[in-house]
């Protein structure tokens, strides 16, 4: 909670939401609150923003006005995701038991419905297995119907309480007082089959939502995983462990090898490699010396030492990482899903007509009008049962998010296939995402030696850079582990911080390390090996020297390769007039050198995580709709701004709990599939969503007998419900149609 002036701003998570139109019912009841300054709902990550003034109203209000509509906040502030995240792995539980014994139980009636009315008893086998799936499995959609009449709202909560108990209560009649119709010459039907397939179909709508909200992101959950919890800080009487909550600034901390760094802070005693990836996102470790910075999250390679509290708590770097997180993902706007929009209005106007059907009847039908006005009426119900409609969205998606596994594009959420067809900006990480994110020798150019010079001194260096601490002599040894050499036996071996190292055989001396070491040996280079070496700078590769007292033995060329489809999917985006960008946290040579190779004109170098998300809100406020593609801990906060956010396979769980989209091969050329499959999808929803609405447009007219003046024609119920699931199953095949289209 944060207060600023006489507004306090608090985030809740909330239960109960389904849709969008749920959304801003939360919103709007929040909002009508006095003393409530704003409310924002995030449908995406179901919590709710809310600006108010504490002299006027409390956080308990706003849980009773949603409670009183059907929903309910949590009010722990500090646990309030992880109950949210038990409360809704309850209810998918709880949905799933329930919609498993409604389809057990509807099964049963709709055989005896359509193929065996005739037998004994039919109409009340189906009374008896028809209430339980209303009104124990499906009592949820007349209480939320309920509780949203009883604030003047409607929702499709409200079509499904109203057509399901009206056909429920006509056939009830109609099985209780079957003489009733006799009379008047007509045959009592019952709707029972009906009223249980439209609970058991939506309920499978229903559980398709829960199941994708009870995965939710665990990515702050991991962020807040980098912190140790116990740390050993350096008091009078020696060292002592103390939580990590009770540090304090300018406590004296001791860090060991391997072990997490708790806070931000300045080391006074002791050097190190750290790996700093979760800022920088570049793999080799950064040497740290007397009086150089290091950060809350990063991790001690090599080496321990101590250093000096700076920032705890909410200050630390990693803190507003996880703060600019949570944040980017809870300022998106609510998904307005199309079918959700559609409802808002589609529900009243049903209500509507099936009431007007009704009083036309009674004024001008005639004989039997009441009668025939109430067949109508609840035919126009059955018809227009948004079965179809509830299904159009999640079984497109469902076989969307089918066909993208299959091209090992792995889809957590529907907003990315909602937006990724329209994306007109794609910003890269460079590290892991462009390259392969892992240092290796591209080069090892002896200096003028023979064959007998080479075997000796190969094993030499194989024996200085095994002793070697820095992140790089680890290529290195690959690299001649994989040409089977085997280390010679040196002596003197000393790490020279900052150059490199040194050891002696056969009474010389040997390094291997930066141009600083040629300075200290006294060695210049100049000529072929000058303009080679430029060269290798030049593509943005970090030159090793490999030397003796009084030559340059070889120099090794150490690079983060380029991934082989990088430059193709770079192309294959501009020429779908995408923008591409690249952001990285290396050096301007570096990423000038990169960007060159895949074919990218519009870069950004040495930008910290914070700068990433800056550059695609930059991006956005110019009315781009941007994907971020990145592998990192850094680039989490940007994949969270971004409409769609893609990860790499092969990268960091954190990076891959926020983004949407996840690419297992970590293969940039699966984009543009990505891209395309989120087109096909929205097409097929568009399709489905015409299916299920050109039932309607003919039906209901029908259905409340537009036809009859004419020729006499009255829809039957039967056959209405019949119109029902016959567009369900025009939905359902539409979507699976997706399975066999082309991503290419």
């Amino acid at each position: 909670m944060k207060t600023q002036d006489d507004i306090q701003t608090i985030l809740l998570p909330v239960l109960g939401m389904t849709c969008a139109a749920c959304a801003n019912s939360v919103e709007s009841m929040i909002g009508a609150q006095q003393g409530v300054e704003q409310a924002e709902v995030n449908y995406a990550t179901q919590t709710v923003k809310v600006s108010y003034h504490p002299d006027q109203v409390q956080p308990p209000a706003f849980q009773k006005a949603v409670q009183s509509i059907g929903y309910d906040l949590i009010m722990d502030s500090e646990n309030g995701k992880e109950k949210q995240e038990e409360v809704q792995q309850k209810n998918y539980s709880s949905l799933k038991r329930r919609m498993i014994a409604s389809g057990i139980l509807a099964l049963p009636v709709v055989l005896i419905g359509m193929f065996f009315m005739d037998i004994p008893y039919a109409n009340y086998y189906m009374l008896a297995l028809t209430t339980p799936i209303l009104f124990i499995f499906g009592k949820s959609f007349f209480v939320n119907a309920y509780k949203q009449a009883s604030h003047g709202r409607a929702n499709m909560d409200t079509l499904v309480a109203l057509s399901t108990g009206i056909a429920y209560l006509f056939s009830l009649f109609n099985t209780l007082y079957p003489e009733f119709w006799h009379q008047r010459g007509l045959h009592p039907h019952v709707y029972y089959e009906a009223a249980a397939v439209v609970i058991v179909f939506i309920m499978l709508g229903k559980l398709l939502e829960e199941r994708a909200k009870s995965n939710t992101s665990s990515a702050i959950k991991k962020l807040v995983g980098l912190q140790p919890k116990t740390v050993l800080v350096i008091t009078e009487n020696g060292e002592k462990e103390i939580p990590l909550s009770d540090i304090a600034i300018d406590d004296k901390i001791l860090v060991r090898s391997g072990e997490k760094i708790p806070v931000d802070g300045e080391i006074y005693e002791g050097t190190s490699y750290v790996d700093e990836s979760m800022i920088s996102g570049e793999p080799v470790a950064v040497s740290k010396n007397i009086g150089d910075q290091v950060f809350a999250g990063t991790i001690n390679q090599k080496g321990s030492f101590r250093f000096v509290a700076r920032k705890v708590g909410g200050e630390t770097m990693l803190a507003q990482i996880i703060k600019m997180v949570q944040d980017a993902q809870g300022s998106k706007a609510p998904v307005q899903k199309l079918v959700d929009k559609i409802a808002g209005i589609f529900v009243p106007i049903v209500i509507g007509i099936a009431l007007l059907t009704l009083i036309i009847w009674i004024l001008v039908g005639g004989e039997n009008a009441l009668t025939q006005g109430m067949l109508a009426m609840v035919t126009v119900l059955v018809i227009a049962c948004p079965c179809a409609l509830g299904l159009a969205t999640p079984t497109a998606i469902m076989v969307g998010v089918g066909k993208g596994a299959e091209n090992g594009i792995l889809i957590k959420d529907a907003e990315a296939l909602e937006l990724g067809h329209k994306v007109n900006a794609v910003v890269l990480d460079k590290t892991g995402t462009l390259t392969k994110g892992k240092p290796e020798v591209t080069e090892l150019n002896w200096q003028n030696k023979t064959d007998i010079d080479k075997q000796k001194l190969i094993g030499i260096l194989f024996a200085l850079e095994q002793q070697s601490e820095h992140p790089l002599a680890e290529a290195i040894v690959r690299h001649l582990q994989t040409a089977n050499v085997h280390p010679t036996k040196v002596t003197g071996f000393e790490s020279l911080t900052g150059k490199g190292v040194q050891a002696t055989f056969e009474g010389q001396k040997y390094w291997a390390g930066s141009h600083k070491i040629l300075k200290d040996a006294g060695i210049e280079i100049e000529g072929n090996l000058e303009n080679s070496v430029t060269r290798l700078q030049d593509q943005a590769k970090t030159v090793i020297y490999f030397i003796n007292e009084n030559n340059v033995l070889a120099t090794i060329a150490i690079a983060d390769q380029i991934k082989e489809g990088s430059a193709r999917a770079v192309s294959e985006l501009l020429k779908r007039n995408i923008a591409v960008y690249m952001l990285t946290g290396d050096n301007h040579q570096t990423a000038s050198a990169v960007a060159k190779q895949v074919g990218i004109t519009d870069f950004r170098a040495e930008v910290l995580p914070s700068d990433k998300a800056d550059f695609v809100k930059e991006l956005q406020s110019q009315g781009k709709i941007v994907a971020m593609i990145g592998d990192g801990i850094n680039d989490s906060h940007a994949l969270a701004q971004a409409d769609v956010s893609i990860a790499m396979g092969k990268g960091s769980d954190i990076a891959i709990d926020v983004a949407k989209i996840t690419l297992v091969s970590s293969d940039l050329l699966q984009v543009p599939k990505a891209l395309r499959l989120s087109k096909l999808t929205v097409r097929t929803v568009r399709q489905n969503l015409f299916w299920a609405f050109i039932y309607n447009l003919i039906g209901i007219p029908i259905a409340a007998g537009i036809l009859y003046p004419l020729n006499g024609f009255l829809l039957n119920p039967m056959i209405a419900g019949a119109a029902m699931a016959l567009s369900s199953v025009s939905v359902v095949s539409n979507s699976l149609r997706l399975k066999f289209a082309k991503l290419i």
